[in-house]
């Protein structure tokens, strides 16, 4: 049994340069990864480090650094390239998607909470003395923004390993799955959008109005990558020294709100980051810094995370709340209703039900995939509208927990 924190986290790097190596490969390995994420693996693999009894990870101190500085740069890296004027280039209908799915998530949760306690209450009791709601707000999370928002709500909730588990196995199969009906779904869009009543010239427009300007990567010197960490590191410890006044004066003032996690520090840490990260988006500064790789970096430090997280994961936990999924499908159909019923009320093109979905549900990763399946050139509308969720995740799975709160204390 390791013990020793340079070996672990050695191991845990091996693991992520073994999988992102591997998922490059073709023959064997792109049926792999077509069926199993590499997302999962990067959960899953140090999870069985733990499970097997191969590290003891109850003394080490790597997931407290990992969640307490780099998590906060994630958020701050991967939201500083939100550009909101392109984003608006996309035309109403684009954005009134994509925040119908964030609402979809946001109200879905309760509701399937609400539905299946109805249905059979014991399915909604707390999990190893944590309320489920708790767990679930970790979907919540990922299903508006993705990996950093996930992990940010399960920090700010304190959700137990064994639990968070299960919710990753939860969102990724669900996600999964959705994800090939909306590929199927496009290929009949025709058929959709004569029932939706849409008027498909609306897409040519967004083809012609789509003016994105991409940041041209280049090799950054040490120096710019050095200002770069400095400004992030900087907003980070910004972030951390405001929380340490703002946690204890609310807790101190105003006990009450304690309830809704105000006296948290981490709570903060994690709001302000996401704030400043957005702010940041508005400058030209940020405009370089992506150009320079932040979000790449951004990526670095959320696997980092992710596998952190994974090492203190019980694999053998998952196969004893299969209900939870349940509770997720019940969730998604949630989701999808109120997309069919913005986009029928607002007659819609399906393009922008199926990007606005995914933009929401997958992320990043999968979004301009759904948005190529269309038409190749509309790849950019997925990562404009995911880069959005990521900006949204925190705040609306938040709220969303609050309400799951209410529904099942």
């Amino acid at each position: 049994m390791i013990t020793n924190d340079a070996v672990i986290f050695g191991l845990l790097c091996g693991v992520l340069g073994f999988v992102f190596w591997t998922s490059g490969l073709g023959g064997f390995w792109r049926v792999f990864y077509g069926y199993v994420p590499a997302l999962l693996l990067c959960y899953f693999m140090p999870s069985l480090f733990n499970s097997f009894g191969l590290i003891d990870v109850s003394g080490s101190g790597i997931y407290g650094v990992v969640s307490r500085y780099l998590l906060p740069a994630s958020l701050i890296f991967l939201t500083l390239s939100v550009d909101f004027k392109a984003i608006g280039s996309l035309g109403s209908k684009a954005i009134i998607m994509f925040l119908a799915g964030s609402f979809g998530v946001v109200a879905g949760g309760p509701l399937a909470l609400l539905l299946v306690s109805w249905v059979y209450p014991l399915w909604v009791l707390p999990v190893g003395g944590t309320p489920l709601w708790q767990g679930l707000s970790t979907i919540a999370g990922s299903w508006i923004g993705g990996g950093a928002n996930q992990t940010a709500m399960r920090e700010i909730f304190g959700v137990n390993a064994d639990l968070f588990a299960t919710m990753v196995a939860v969102d990724v199969l669900i996600s999964n799955l959705w994800l090939a009906l909306l590929l199927f779904c496009a290929s009949h869009s025709q058929r959709i959008d004569r029932w939706f009543g849409a008027d498909l010239g609306v897409i040519e427009g967004v083809k012609a109005r789509l003016l994105v300007k991409h940041s041209v990567c280049v090799n950054p010197s040490l120096s710019q990558m050095m200002v770069m960490l400095g400004v992030v590191m900087g907003l980070v410890g910004l972030a951390h020294f405001l929380a340490d006044v703002l946690a204890p004066f609310v807790s101190l003032n105003y006990p009450f709100l304690k309830k809704f996690s105000l006296g948290s520090t981490f709570f903060w840490v994690i709001v302000l980051s996401t704030t400043f990260g957005l702010l940041l988006s508005f400058s030209r500064s940020a405009q370089q810094m992506e150009g320079l790789g932040a979000s790449k970096l951004g990526n670095i430090f959320l696997y980092l995370l992710i596998a952190t997280i994974g090492m203190q994961m019980d694999v053998r936990s998952i196969f004893s709340h299969i209900h939870f999924f349940v509770i997720g499908f019940v969730w998604i159909i949630f989701h999808a209703l109120v997309l069919v019923l913005v986009g029928k009320l607002i007659k819609s093109p399906f393009f922008f039900f199926a990007v606005g979905s995914q933009a929401n549900i997958g992320g990043a990763v999968s979004a301009p995939i759904v948005a190529s399946a269309f038409d190749p050139s509309l790849a950019p509308v997925g990562v404009l509208l995911a880069i959005l969720g990521y900006g949204l995740g925190t705040y609306g799975a938040y709220v969303c927990a609050l309400l799951m709160r209410v529904v099942v204390p």
